[in-house]
């Protein structure tokens, strides 16, 4: 090793400082530095791929583990307390006695700590020692090495299904294409493929590359913890620049999938890697009950300090009643002054009363807690069969919030909703596609068991090509294949058959078949469904190892089929009807006229069959076998994606294969047209919108499609209305804006398609910016935008999609449960109003006797009078006294833009008053910051408590901004359940979670908290009382160590178990009754007036406990602690018995831990006695346990020491529960009769207090805030457009609104 100067050392490890906190890093290959010493290394100031997340050393863990746990601050009252039992003039106890609490409950955290830290070692451990391969220039190939040995500035080559060990500019694969595709799910929980690109035109040594041969230089961006974005450029040594983005980054951790190889230049390692910095560990919420619980520690504090003032007050007036200070108080030194002595009785006093503040207290509820999260994970009702997820638990700490939950903010996709996108309806070049035989297809789909499954029995194997409608074809049953794919599944993300079989409309394929060969608006519709995506296409049977490949019992139908079939079996559409007919429950199409039509003139390269009851559209005899189009396996990001993909297909425009710089798609004729992709501008929440450049095979142009939300295309257009526009395109804008209108209407999702044809220059011009903004480091993501806006203009519009998203199982009930349990229920959406309403009425967030107020402002003016108004009129509504007694049926939709104006500091006031005055409110066209805005608004502004639930990753801001967040794992990856608090399966798990879980923790919780501090204070006060008759002298008349015991063993495990097992009522009578959920909300069962009357009740107890054997022994000749085993053994069965009437619920679990306490006390206690011959010198308990039990007097000091304690509380819960019965007490009756029984009182009951049923408010009609903006109320109306006015409506609706399935 080369010597080098302290100088040098310290100069290098200022640069090395210097190089890691720059915004920009230059790195540079380490082969040519191969063999030479660590100082002459080009990238040796970043950190290598070794990684330590472990917090203590061997050597360091006990004084590093003390000084972690001395962070609380309990710890260090307790501790001090001990320490200052060592002062001789203050000590209560042996000093070394008094250290024995403290030093097991540390103890035990220390063995924790340290057993999840060795965990930590073993798996820092295991990765670094993982293998892979790394560039080696004496080798002059890969050598293997370890992850710990990669360092930046190396070429790592990783393999099929490998791990990537550090974060990687991809530079050469494998690939063609120059392709690699990974999976992130050991990231973000994304299971679908992602694909990542080489850098291009920098890999010059083709088709293997040579690293010694590269001479650029990697300028990338210092570090972040950012996974969507990446920053860099590769300098040649020409000069030139080439942009990277995160489409050219490897993450570590990510397995690279369907590629064989790939090499990329190692730009992050270790603690450095993207992954690494997203390892923040477990997140710490402080929930409700624990902020209370702190503060009431804070109030035990004071009493204390008050108990040990009146201890020294006392002391003092003591000794200065006595004519000499006693023999036994002088100390060694001499006598000292009563105030001086009385200063360190109070001292004396706190050591001995310390106890008041509970030390098992945090490590007890740490235990509840922990059973709690066992009984909840472990709940089969929050168990879903379909995905095979359970219930998750992420936070311990905040289980007791799921029962105080005031608010619920949700979004809409995949959490109300499936997020199995269903393509519905559409509309080309102004016309309107109803699809009515694929909504047929839709109603018969959930019927898989009924009886009419008999209709679809057999089947023929699909065409060639195309679709076909025979009724002579015959096939194996659809409902069999609907329950096998079901089962077996592709195992691709958004491939269930709901969403991937589309029947075409008929109409629509004759328009096909008619179209020109050269184009025309149908053509370009469905191209720009297959090409305007990101969707990756593979084989169904080359898929990654880990997913289950389909069953060859369960080949793939075709939809059309699926109708053929039962046209075949049926007869026709009506007898299909007529049975169902039989089925109340099966849903049917109100239209079957059109079905009935099956004939219509085929395109002349389709082929009849001969008869005319259907029609096969067939491909040339070039065409491939269907087989190969079957096997086709598409993983897309989204499912709005996948879906139009499928529909793109179901009309002969089959995707088969996507590459960075090639798209293929299949016409129905047979042809495969092959685009080059020149770019892609990638979709964004504020372009709301994505593109895909290509060039055209045949004509050679370069086409932009564009596809994206329906205001977001209309404003390039112009608006349906632009003056430019010419009178064809004027008109196709108009009539597809009506049908997107309707499509809302019905609460589908709407997406708007248009293209742009681009000429030379232009593509000219903007190529060169798009690589300026590709190649630039400072504000990279906002040139990339912009020069996305800059080509998407001018669009010419060529239709619009319906999408549906159905409703999950049960949502309507658990939005009116929750409702009806006192929570308010806010949905926020980026949807249009018009869906976003109709979704509302299907979940039943709105009812159809709703005072609907629609806000909708175009200026901060407007939006104030209308705030202005709305609130004058809602207040005066609710000092109406006919309205005292009912529920303000009001519900508030309000727009994005809106919202964001409402929520300017100048209003938010006026807002949240309006809107806490709302049943409920549904926010529209929200942005994800947007969305944790308001609930940060409404959690600050009404100190609420707030639960958000979602399931994507636009709504993980939402979510971490809640008390309680919640992800659903449903499409769209993991990132919510990620981030969130819990995690479930289903929104219907909600109801169950929150209405008896939570309500079961919080209950449970609050009592044991309560039990906990009157435990402990009423076991202190006996040494207080005492004190009165020992002269303040801090003398105990009960052994330490039996103090010790009694805290630590024989009354710490009941409660423990009342906090995990008991059930104030049933699961039944919970769901039955949601309105018992709002006695947690709030205040709640731990409040103020209960914490004091528990500290009452304990100070009362402790009195009759204390002074009944003081009178019953008063002038005997017994000693202190004869005198003390009768209190100590009254106070446990007081204690005891205090608990058993506050136990709800009765297990064998209660009954063994009850006796079993009482039988280690009295064990415990004999053998202590009998052992303990000179343990507490001068004074001893030898034997004395054992006389007591001789003495018939101590029994009946127990028994009647014991009633007269627990009487009042026991004459309180009788005449609480017989005078002035609580509504959890009358539940409780209900609840102990049988299930029958039960259920018929549960709907009388519900009936005689409302059952949830809103009354009609009785609004009287407002004036207008302003001329400009009038505020119209509506006459009740069934239609959905009637809530959506331009500025601002009120309505109350009566009649039904149409269901949304």
């Amino acid at each position: 090793m080369t010597w080098r100067s302290p100088l040098a050392l310290v100069r290098d490890a200022l640069r090395g400082q210097r190089a890691r906190r720059s915004d920009l890093r230059s790195l540079e290959s380490n082969l040519p530095y191969e063999g030479l010493g660590k100082a002459r290394q080009p990238n040796r100031h970043f950190p290598g791929n070794a990684i330590k997340t472990t917090k203590y050393t061997p050597l360091f863990f006990i004084p590093m583990n003390l000084f972690e746990q001395l962070h609380r601050w309990a710890n260090v009252y307790f501790v001090g307390l001990a320490f200052l039992n060592f002062v001789p003039v203050v000590n209560a106890f042996q000093p070394a006695v008094a250290l024995i609490p403290i030093c097991i409950i540390m103890s035990l955290t220390a063995l924790k700590d340290a057993w999840e830290d060795f965990r930590r070692y073993q798996s820092d451990r295991k990765l670094n020692n993982m293998p892979c391969f790394i560039y080696g220039r004496k080798e002059k190939q890969f050598v293997e090495r370890r992850w710990k040995d990669v360092r930046v500035g190396d070429f790592v080559k990783v393999v099929c299904n490998e791990t990537i060990p550090a974060d990687l500019l991809l530079l050469h694969t494998s690939d063609p294409d120059c392709v690699c595709h990974i999976e992130t799910a050991n990231l973000d929980g994304e299971t679908n493929l992602k694909q990542r690109r080489a850098v291009p035109h920098v890999c010059i040594s083709d088709p293997e590359l040579d690293p010694e041969s590269f001479g650029s230089v990697v300028v990338c961006e210092k570090p972040n913890n950012n996974l969507n974005h990446f920053k860099c450029y590769v300098e040649k040594p020409n000069k030139e620049r080439v942009g990277a983005g995160i489409e050219s980054l490897l993450l570590r951790g990510c397995t690279v999938r369907n590629t064989d190889h790939a090499v990329g230049f190692v730009v992050y390692a270790g603690h450095e890697t993207k992954s690494m910095l997203n390892n923040n560990g477990a997140r710490y919420k402080r929930s409700k009950l624990e902020r209370k619980l702190n503060t009431d520690v804070i109030f035990c504090v004071i009493l204390l300090v008050a108990m040990c003032l009146v201890g020294a007050v006392g002391h003092y007036l003591w000794l200065l009643s006595l004519p000499a200070a006693p023999p036994y108080l002088i100390p060694q030194g001499g006598p000292e002054s009563p105030s001086l002595t009385s200063f360190y009785m109070f001292f004396t006093m706190i050591i001995l009363l310390q106890i008041l503040i509970p030390i098992s207290l945090y490590i007890s509820i740490e235990l509840v807690k922990i059973g709690q999260v066992f009984f909840i994970t472990n709940d089969i009702d929050l168990y879903d069969e379909e995905t095979d997820n359970r219930m998750q638990c992420k936070a311990l700490n905040i289980t007791e919030d799921l029962g105080q939950i005031e608010y619920i903010f949700s979004d809409k996709t995949g959490t109300l909703t499936e997020n199995k996108m269903v393509f519905r309806r559409c509309s080309i070049g102004g016309n309107e596609y109803p699809h009515q035989e694929n909504a047929i297809r839709l109603a018969v789909f959930d019927e898989e068991e009924s009886e009419e499954e008999v209709i679809f029995n057999q089947r023929t194997p699909p065409p060639p090509a195309g679709w076909s409608l025979d009724a002579e074809e015959t096939s194996s049953g659809y409902a069999q294949h609907q329950r096998c794919s079901k089962r077996q599944g592709s195992g691709a993300a958004f491939s269930s058959p709901l969403e991937t079989e589309v029947i075409p409309d008929r109409k629509l394929l004759q328009q096909i078949s008619g179209a020109p060969s050269g184009g025309g608006p149908y053509l370009d519709f469905f191209l720009a469904l297959a090409i305007c995506n990101t969707v990756m296409v593979s084989m169904a049977t080359t898929q990654r190892q880990r997913v289950r490949r389909l069953s060859q019992a369960c080949p793939t139908k075709s939809p059309l089929d699926s109708l053929s079939n039962l046209l075949k079996g049926a007869g026709s559409i009506k007898n299909v009807f007529t049975s169902c007919r039989h089925k109340p429950k099966r849903r049917t199409h109100p239209d079957n006229a059109v079905i009935e039509e099956v004939q219509f003139s085929p395109h002349a390269n389709t082929e009849e069959i001969g008869n005319t009851k259907g029609v096969r559209a067939r491909s040339p005899r070039r065409g491939p076998p269907t087989a190969n189009l079957d096997n086709l396996c598409y993983e897309a990001e989204s499912p709005d994606e996948a879906a139009l993909v499928y529909a793109a297909k179901a009309y002969g425009f089959v995707l088969l294969a996507r590459t960075p710089d090639r798209v293929t798609v299949r016409l129905p004729s047979g042809e495969d047209l092959a685009f080059e992709v020149l770019d892609t501008l990638a979709f964004d929440y504020s372009r709301k919108r994505m593109s895909v450049l290509v060039r055209h095979p045949i004509t050679k142009e370069r086409v932009l499609y564009t596809k994206g939300a329906d205001y977001a295309i209309m404003e390039l257009l112009g608006t349906p209305y632009a003056e430019h526009l010419s009178g064809n395109q004027k008109a196709i804008a108009t009539d597809t804006q009506h049908h997107l209108n309707s499509y809302a209407k019905d609460g589908l999702r709407t997406l708007c398609i248009a293209k742009k044809v681009v000429s030379d220059s232009v593509y000219a011009s903007w190529s060169a910016n798009r690589q300026r903004a590709l190649a630039a480091i400072d504000d990279r993501d906002k040139l990339i935008m912009d020069t996305a806006m800059q080509l998407e203009t001018n669009l010419t519009l060529l239709g619009a999609t319906g999408i549906e998203d159905r409703l999950q199982d049960s949502v309507p009930d658990t939005v009116v449960a929750l409702r009806e349990a006192g929570i308010q229920v806010w949905v926020l959406t980026g949807d249009k109003p018009e869906t976003a309403v109709n979704i509302g009425y299907a979940c039943r967030l709105l009812e159809e006797e709703d005072l609907v107020i629609n806000m909708s402002c175009r200026n901060k003016v407007t939006c104030t009078s209308i705030l202005d108004c709305t609130l004058e009129e809602v207040r005066r509504y609710s000092s109406d006294p006919r309205n005292v007694d009912t529920t303000q049926a009001i519900s508030l939709v309000i727009d994005g833009h809106t919202l964001t104006t409402a929520l300017s500091p100048d209003l938010q006031d006026r807002f949240v008053d309006l809107a806490r005055r709302c049943r409920s409110v549904l926010c529209c066209r929200v942005t994800p910051l947007e969305k944790s805005r308001v609930v940060k608004v409404v959690k600050e502004k009404l100190g609420v408590t707030t639960l958000a639930v979602g399931d994507g990753a636009n709504d993980v801001n939402m979510i971490q901004a809640a008390d309680v967040g919640i992800g659903i794992s449903g499409q769209e990856g993991m990132q919510a359940v990620m981030a969130s608090d819990f995690a479930i399966s289903r929104f219907k798990h909600l109801k169950k979670l929150l209405l008896v879980h939570g309500h079961w923790c919080y209950t449970r919780l609050a009592n044991t908290i309560i039990y906990f501090f009157y435990k402990n204070v009423a076991y202190v006060n006996l040494l207080f009382w005492y004190q009165f008759y020992c002269g303040f002298s801090g003398t105990a008349m009960i052994d330490y160590w039996l103090m010790i015991f009694f805290n630590l063993f024989f009354t710490s495990t009941p409660p423990i178990m009342f906090g995990i097992m008991d059930k104030d009522l049933s699961a039944e009578m919970l769901l039955g009754v949601p309105e018992l959920y709002k006695t947690g909300q709030g205040e709640g069962v731990y409040n103020f007036t209960t914490f004091w009357v528990s500290v009452l009740d304990a100070f009362y107890q402790s009195l009759v406990c204390f002074f009944v054997p003081y009178l019953t022994y008063q002038d005997s000749d017994i000693d202190i602690f004869t005198f003390g085993t009768p209190l100590n053994t009254v106070s446990l069965f007081t204690i005891l018995l205090h608990l058993s009437i506050e136990i709800k619920s009765w297990t064998l679990v209660h009954w063994l831990i009850m006796v079993g306490s009482v039988a280690l006390y009295f064990i415990v206690t004999l053998i202590y006695s009998a052992t303990c011959v000179t343990c507490n010198p001068p004074s001893n308990p030898y034997w004395i346990f054992q006389s007591q039990m001789a003495d018939p007097m101590f029994y009946l000091v127990c028994i009647i020491t014991t009633v007269i304690a627990l009487l009042p509380r026991y004459v309180f819960h009788v005449l609480k529960n017989s005078i002035t019965s609580s509504a959890l007490m009358q539940a409780k009756h209900l609840d102990r009769l049988d299930p029958s029984s039960r259920d018929q009182w549960i709907k009388e009951w519900r009936s005689l207090r409302g059952g949830g049923q809103v009354g009609r408010p009785r609004l009287p009609t407002p004036p207008s805030p302003t001329l400009e903006t009038p505020v119209d109320v509506y006459p009740p109306s069934p239609t959905t457009s009637d809530v959506m006015g331009d500025d601002f409506t009120l309505n109350v609706f009566s009649k039904k609104r149409p269901s949304h399935t």
